[in-house]
């Protein structure tokens, strides 16, 4: 279970935010500059809070009186908005950037979700030779690739058709269905919210306004 409990001060309020996230998908919405992206930021460690803890099962990301953990020993997988594909790398190379564990596990974990996310006949291409919904799923897989304890999308559909973006939301249900780790979405669609978060906590000014149960979530 992921821990979150964090004071930042940023340019027009302190964000204070108090949550946990278990093996499930937590969304986080609210409007432009309401400390979502702030919050993801944080537990990836790209971010230093003021004060507070996050902490994942017994392994402290950051705390007080203990020293930061470094963003690359947290196992954390990100999934920015532009997806920061590598330009100059092929799709395979782009997925297998990162990967660091056993290579023959790694290899089963990567054709897994190859098979999943319907991308093997990409393998050989560039980024800028495919489809904004073909670059998600490549991204999906090159993030889950390392097989993480969490999963961040700081808005990972916001670019995508209407079309694209109901698929690639399957997409995601299933895969968590499949990984089964805490998932941390950020949006601004409601209807997605709805769909797939199993709670969304809305935001205004850095603080947890509301936190619901979303019914819709499967």
């Amino acid at each position: 279970m992921l821990e979150v409990k964090m004071k930042k001060k940023l340019s027009h309020y302190e964000l204070h935010v108090d949550f946990y996230v278990d093996n499930e998908i937590l969304v986080l919405f609210g409007p432009s500059g309401s400390g979502k992206t702030t919050i993801l930021d944080s537990i990836a460690g790209l971010m230093q809070p003021d004060a507070g803890v996050i902490r994942m099962d017994e392994r402290i990301f950051y705390g007080q009186d203990v020293h930061s953990m470094p963003a690359q020993a947290r196992n954390i997988g990100y999934l920015f908005q532009d997806y920061a594909l590598f330009p100059h790398m092929t799709v395979e190379k782009n997925i297998h950037y990162g990967v660091k564990k056993n290579v023959g596990k790694s290899d089963l974990v990567i054709s897994q979700l190859l098979d999943v996310l319907g991308i093997q006949h990409l393998l050989q291409k560039y980024p800028h030779q495919i489809s904004g919904g073909e670059k998600q799923r490549v991204a999906l897989a090159r993030a889950l690739a390392t097989e993480p304890s969490v999963l961040l999308l700081d808005e990972p559909l916001s670019a995508l058709d209407k079309e694209t973006r109901i698929e690639c939301q399957s997409e995601l249900l299933r895969l968590h269905a499949l990984w089964q780790i805490p998932f941390i979405i950020v949006t601004h669609d409601f209807e997605e919210a709805e769909r797939l978060g199993h709670r969304i906590l809305f935001l205004e000014a850095g603080e947890i306004v509301e936190r619901i149960d979303s019914m819709d979530s499967c």
